[in-house]
């Protein structure tokens, strides 16, 4: 029965169960894939990571030429502004004029010539000649920015074409020694400096190089566009200057374009700053690579093992099923179906033990064929047979609850086991078997005793089968098709 059954795979030995190992796989495969997307992505930081400091380095680099040259571009400035206020410099010749203010001046092919403004926007002397033409910038923002205020400094303008060449005017005030406007000294650094500088470079085609004012103004770009370029990005509502901080990075669309960067800044606090962006598409290509063959060689691998998982627990529940059915046959009377001796031998053992736990108690009715020697040895061993399997029906058709055990206990002796069975209710089931075994067959009749006990200390099984044994004996005694309850524990046999 099913109680019965699984109080058998309970003492069974522990075999393997399909469902666990698929589970135990499953499992086993989503920690390694866990492992694994896990390692992928420490990979993909570290490229990223590299990718920072590569574009740093890069900004670095570019920031100090770019600052160096300004540098050394404004101290020509600041002499100039310094040799404008000397006393004598109103006093010496022209020719000696020009050679004090510009002797110093820095000179290479992308800085342009250094001009004195007076307070006007006049041009009053210029370092490419001793006879300079009529010019007024008194409209240039740098000439306004110097005249009204005292504290500008170096200012670097916005890009423009200055003097047929595109460039960005750099800017000192010339003050007398009360604070007063003297004019500005201004001067150039052309932009075919900065396509100089990022020539020398070797970058990807759409790797960015943007250097701006602190205001953000785009200064220069590479890659060159004139509608970008004196753009300032303060003025795009699409772009959050909190993306990028001074010393920060930023992956994602820039303010120029869509195409997704990581961009660096450098942090300093010199006039112009460098940001450098780089395609995340590029950064990533290698890891890209590297994922993709791990994914495919991971993806192939749990394949393999759910293949094989799979078929492990198919032939598991293969020999499960196998073992199930040995079992069966192990513990099966071959002719009626019942269970057989050996198996209620442990049935019955592992009940009195249940039951001396709980305090319940445990009946049993043995039943025997009446007359049965005589009717096999006059029809038949096969007319006998048949006997034995209607009465095995009869049996099985009363016994119906999940931990009652029916067996075959030899020839044509029948027993069963009803735990948790009172006396009274167990007497009843044996005149239920009784009485369908005499409407079975009008030649055919059974005698059962019936025993119910409740275990103690130092008690055996064995007792109530003694007990019940000599009430069948009582009921053969007594004219047999008749039900015999054992008294227990005098045993005194009550018809």
């Amino acid at each position: 029965m099913l109680f019965g059954r699984r109080k058998d795979m309970a003492s069974r030995p522990w075999r393997p169960s399909a469902k666990l190992l698929i589970l135990s796989t499953v499992v086993t495969v989503i920690g390694f894939s866990a492992i694994c997307a896990s390692v992928m992505l420490d990979m993909r930081r570290g490229e990223e990571e590299l990718a920072r400091q590569s574009l740093d380095n890069l900004a670095s680099g570019i920031e100090a030429d770019i600052s160096r040259n300004i540098e050394l571009y404004d101290l020509s400035l600041r002499a100039v502004a310094s040799n404008m206020v000397a006393p004598e410099i109103e006093q010496v010749s022209k020719p000696i004029r020009h050679l004090i203010l510009f002797d110093h001046a820095a000179t290479a092919r992308h800085f342009g010539a250094i001009q004195v403004f007076d307070a006007e926007g006049r041009l009053t002397a210029d370092a490419s000649t001793m006879d300079p033409l009529p010019e007024n910038r008194s409209d240039e923002e740098y000439f306004r920015i110097h005249r009204d205020r005292a504290d500008a400094g170096l200012f670097i303008s916005r890009p423009m074409l200055h003097r047929s060449a595109y460039s960005i005017v750099l800017s000192r005030r010339i003050t007398d020694a009360d604070g007063g406007f003297l004019g500005v000294v201004a001067g150039s650094i052309r932009f075919s400096y900065f396509h100089d500088l990022f020539d020398r470079l070797r970058l990807g085609q759409d790797d960015t190089i943007t250097v701006l004012r602190r205001d953000r103004t785009i200064i220069m770009r590479r890659p060159f566009d004139l509608d970008v370029i004196g753009k300032n990005l303060a003025d795009r509502p699409s772009w959050n200057p909190a993306n990028l901080p001074a010393g920060g990075s930023y992956s994602g669309p820039g303010p120029v374009d869509s195409i997704p960067r990581l961009y660096v800044r450098r942090d300093s606090a010199r006039p112009l700053f460098v940001v450098v962006g780089k395609p995340l598409d590029s950064i990533l290509s290698l890891w890209r690579t590297q994922a993709t063959r791990i994914a495919a060689v991971m993806m192939a691998l749990i394949v393999f093992v759910l293949g094989t998982t799979l078929f492990l627990a198919r032939e598991i529940g293969r020999r499960a099923q196998a073992e199930d059915k040995l079992e069966e046959l192990a513990t099966t009377d071959a002719l009626t179906g019942l269970k057989n001796r050996r198996k209620f031998d442990a049935s019955i053992d592992a009940e009195w033990r249940r039951a001396a736990r709980q305090k319940v108690p445990l009946a049993l009715l043995m039943i025997d064929a009446d007359h049965f020697k005589s009717y096999n040895d006059t029809f038949g061993h096969q007319a006998g047979d048949e006997v034995l399997v209607g009465v095995a029906i009869c049996i099985s058709d009363s016994v119906r609850r999940a931990g009652d055990c029916a067996a075959r206990y030899g020839g044509e002796e029948f027993a069963v086991l009803l735990p948790g069975c009172s006396a009274a209710d167990a007497l009843k089931v044996a005149e239920t078997i009784r009485m369908k075994v005499q409407d079975w067959s009008d030649h055919t009749t059974v005698s059962i005793g019936v025993a119910s006990l409740t275990p103690t200390a130092g008690t055996d099984w064995f007792e109530l089968v003694k007990a019940a044994d000599k009430a069948l004996y009582a009921a053969k005694a007594g004219g047999r098709n008749r039900s015999v309850l054992a008294s227990v524990p005098a045993l005194t046999l009550v018809a």
